[in-house]
């Protein structure tokens, strides 16, 4: 039950596991829903038709719970295998290309190219700040397979 080819915003880390990153400002794409979501935000989203996860997590910054963090970007990792995961912030880029960058170094990219990796894959502007980079990079070390 992955995202289909060609679906909006939807990224293949190195596995094959699919994601789908995404702006909840935007409408949500057409196609089928996600079993799975991620929010990356200050405060709890809109409750969703699907199971999801609320990661509080300030626009600009890194989460305000890293362990919290860690331990819910693992498990939607883990889903993707089998589910049609969804990783969204307010405008889909910065905390959401920092948490796909994660994802990426749990399916074995380097921490230090995730960045690089990301922004090629997702978005040429993925992961805005200076101290969401040193994140992945300091979480990226401790976390690969």
């Amino acid at each position: 039950m992955s995202w289909p080819d060609g679906a909006v915003g939807v990224v293949e880390l190195p596995d094959g596991r699919r994601v789908r990153g995404r702006g909840l400002r935007d409408p949500v794409p057409l196609g089928p829903r996600p079993t799975f979501g991620v929010y990356l935000l200050n405060r709890p989203p809109q409750p969703f038709e699907w199971d999801y996860r609320w990661i509080k997590w300030r626009d600009f910054a890194t989460p305000t719970d890293p362990r919290e963090a860690i331990d819910v970007l693992r498990d939607a990792y883990t889903r993707a295998q089998t589910e049609r995961v969804e990783i969204a912030c307010a405008g889909g880029t910065g905390r959401t290309g920092t948490a796909i960058a994660l994802l990426a170094v749990f399916a074995g990219i380097r921490p230090e190219t995730a960045v690089a990796w990301v922004r090629t894959h997702y978005r040429r502007r993925a992961v805005e700040t200076p101290w969401q980079r040193r994140w992945i990079a300091s979480v990226g070390i401790g976390t690969q397979r």
